[in-house]
């Protein structure tokens, strides 16, 4: 399980979606994919997604049904929709959803420039900040950040003390990994609303995602006497593990982290080598993806019985990465090789998601990591063999977190996901990896990055990506 945890729990929060009628794909190897529209081609199946469209061979489809209600969605690390047991965050205030000002702002599913040049000018500063809020919002809920966040920005210009706006532009700011620059505009939300249940708890999403795991604490217990919430108790239970588990911990710092431990279970001279590595495999990701990210990484060193009781990791699970770099480390004593692989690769997650925005799928994200630990490919055979079979599972179907996978399933998704970076680096270079996580960051759907860079979508990159395992490891 590597995943953006806190990102997860944000989108969630204010991406809430409703249950609409759907058509379900049932795929030859069991699997099933939800979409709003499917269409046949004749030889691909295509499918939408809200504003998304992709395409799977037909060869891999059984059949398709009409109608439904589909499941919640889980969380991901990705744009994807999200779990209905979450909170929803609504618009208050003069921000409430206003029909009328929507209808001339969203124009054919678009935002309108020239509807917010003429509010501009009629110099109602009040009613600007609100189309500007409902400008963002679109482009948020779309997962178009950058858009989102300049439309926000915006609209605090001419109200900056709207809790409502200062709450989706902190929740925007920790969705693309800004988290420390996050935390001044939730606050002010919190004084602006100060007994707001919807303040406080994206507050205390920011608070936990900068590392102040006590101050979240006192906040979402504030937010739950105000509101009783299932799902906030559910955080504050996560938090309350972390603060319980680092309670007794030392910290020590170095130019690019901050590693927590406790004294007993580890020695200064291992310290001093995690950080060293921790070092070098930073410096070694900054020339391999071209980015660092903005603020300190934590780390966190644990007993391997307290990494799964804070965690609740799956049993297959090495370590995580959802913020912090999560490390179980017991009975070492010294860096081994396959410790420093699995620290670059829980590092890489954090310069992907910085270099994506936050919004890059699991196949991808996994896929990376994995390649710049290095890694390779441990079961081509069986891959290329389940590729040329049209077993694999499709990529489509591994845009969201692993965690719920088993042991195996887990282990050919991580293998599948190399085999589709690898092909991409091998094929075009890494540089168009970079690329694919730039548009992201801009704001793409997978696909439409996918094409933009390599000219493929995910059924053309899953048939070349079956072909290149064929010539790596034979029929």
């Amino acid at each position: 399980m590597r995943t953006s945890v806190i990102c997860s729990l944000l989108s969630a929060l204010l991406l809430a979606a409703a249950c609409v009628s759907a058509e379900v794909i049932h795929l030859k190897n069991g699997r099933t994919i939800w979409a709003d529209h499917v269409r046949d081609t004749g030889t691909h199946i295509e499918y939408d997604l809200g504003d998304n469209t992709y395409s799977i061979p037909k060869s891999l489809v059984d059949h398709v049904d009409a109608g439904g209600t589909p499941p919640g969605y889980a969380p991901t690390d990705g744009t994807g929709k999200q779990s209905h047991d979450l909170p929803e965050f609504a618009p208050a205030d003069n921000l409430k959803n206003d029909p009328t000002l929507i209808g001339k702002i969203i124009q054919d599913g678009r935002v309108d420039p020239d509807a917010l040049s003429a509010l501009e000018q009629a110099g109602n500063g009040t009613a600007t900040a609100a189309g500007y809020f409902i400008a963002g919002k679109h482009e948020f809920d779309h997962g178009n950040f950058s858009k989102a966040r300049t439309y926000f920005e915006a609209g605090l210009r001419f109200d900056s003390q709207n809790p409502t706006i200062l709450n989706y532009y902190a929740a925007l700011l920790v969705r693309t990994g800004n988290a420390t620059e996050a935390l001044p505009y939730a606050e002010r939300a919190v004084r602006s609303a100060p007994d707001s249940p919807d303040a406080l708890t994206v507050l205390g999403y920011v608070q936990f995602a900068a590392d102040r795991t006590q101050d979240a604490i006192r906040t979402w217990k504030r937010s739950l006497e105000l509101r009783p919430d299932a799902t906030v108790q559910k955080y504050l239970e996560k938090a309350q593990r972390d603060a319980t588990a680092e309670a007794d911990y030392t910290e020590n710092e170095s130019s690019h982290f901050v590693l927590k431990y406790e004294g007993k279970q580890t020695s200064d001279a291992l310290r001093g080598q995690l950080l060293a590595t921790l070092e070098s495999e930073y410096d070694d990701l900054v020339r391999e993806l071209g980015i660092a990210p903005r603020n300190s990484i934590p780390v966190v060193l644990y007993t391997e019985q307290s990494f799964f009781d804070v965690t609740e990791a799956p049993s297959w699970s090495g370590a995580v990465f959802d913020g912090k770099l999560r490390i179980p480390i017991n009975g070492l004593t010294s860096v081994t090789p396959e410790l420093a692989r699995v620290l670059k690769h829980e590092l890489a997650h954090s310069f992907i998601r910085q270099l994506s925005g936050g919004r890059c799928p699991q196949w991808l994200n996994e896929g990376i990591a994995q390649a710049v630990e290095p890694k390779q490919i441990a079961h081509g055979k069986l891959l290329a063999d389940l590729f040329r079979d049209q077993r694999e599972i499709p990529l489509n179907a591994l845009e969201g977190s692993f965690m719920q996978f088993s042991s195996t399933q887990a282990t050919v998704a991580y293998e599948e996901s190399l085999a589709a970076v690898q092909y991409i680096s091998d094929t075009y270079g890494m540089s168009d990896v970079q690329r694919i996580l730039e548009r992201l960051g801009q704001g793409s759907s997978t696909e439409a990055a996918l094409r933009a860079t390599i000219h493929s979508d995910y059924g053309q990159l899953e048939a070349d990506v079956g072909k290149y395992l064929v010539s790596k490891f034979g029929n």
